[in-house]
């Protein structure tokens, strides 16, 4: 069933703009066939295409429900600047297995070091990338994904969460003692390709993080968050 999102669903709904291009164009739909519409309340909106014309696509509601696809805990992947495209990758997979936000982080070892004019197309695109992905995986929400902060200002962001993850290549706490089923709201940090500086985790271990570790090998930058996230969902019951 495809999907899509929206808001301020009655009894009948017009699609518009690259969602309509979407279900007329790439997927080709016609009049009698049926797509789910999920609204900002969570609810599913299972809804039969009514009429496709140059103003969109009309659908009307045939049932609705609430969504039960969203995890238990809220997960804020707080991941530094990596080369290339590697970030539009984590962000897809992350959004796929469930993740709350995304928030990008300048690091001492970033390679990554976007301008201001570049840092709002980036932020633009990552947002695209998790629309795509919420929509592919059915969730009941599309995550944020915020523009690049640096590391010395994440004080702030981080004071209300049940748990602060630090995942360091210099070894920590194995994850299974620090993430519970009960955990509610939890932030995940992990590195640029060279690492976090020393100095960054004792910085980070002020704001009230704990450092854990994903195992003995080393993996990739763009490894890590998954691997992270992945054992959270895990650990909280949201892979079963």
């Amino acid at each position: 069933m495809d999907w899509f999102f929206a808001d301020n669903i009655s009894d009948t709904y017009l699609i518009t703009g690259e969602d309509a291009v979407h279900i007329t164009k790439s997927l080709r739909m016609s009049v009698g066939e049926v797509i789910t519409l999920c609204d900002k309340q969570k609810t599913e909106h299972l809804c039969k295409i009514e009429r496709i014309s140059a103003e969109g696509v009309l659908v009307r509601v045939i049932s609705e429900q609430e969504c039960q696809n969203e995890p238990t805990v809220n997960v804020t992947l707080f991941a530094a600047l990596t080369k290339g495209d590697k970030l539009e990758h984590v962000i897809q997979k992350a959004v796929e297995l469930g993740i709350y936000e995304i928030r990008p982080v300048l690091t001492d070892r970033c390679v990554s070091r976007p301008d201001s004019k570049s840092a709002v197309k980036k932020c633009q695109r990552y947002q695209k990338i998790a629309s795509q992905a919420a929509m592919q995986s059915r969730r009941a929400v599309i995550p944020q994904v915020y523009p690049v902060t640096e590391l010395k200002h994440l004080s702030a962001l981080l004071s209300d969460y049940d748990k602060i993850i630090l995942f360091y290549e210099g070894g920590g706490e194995p994850l299974h003692h620090l993430v519970a089923p009960a955990d509610k709201k939890i932030a995940i940090l992990t590195g640029p390709e060279g690492g976090f500086e020393e100095r960054e985790v004792e910085l980070l271990t002020k704001f009230g993080a704990r450092t854990a570790t994903l195992g003995k090998r080393i993996l990739r930058a763009e490894t890590a968050p998954l691997a992270a996230l992945t054992a959270i969902m895990f650990h909280t019951g949201n892979l079963e």
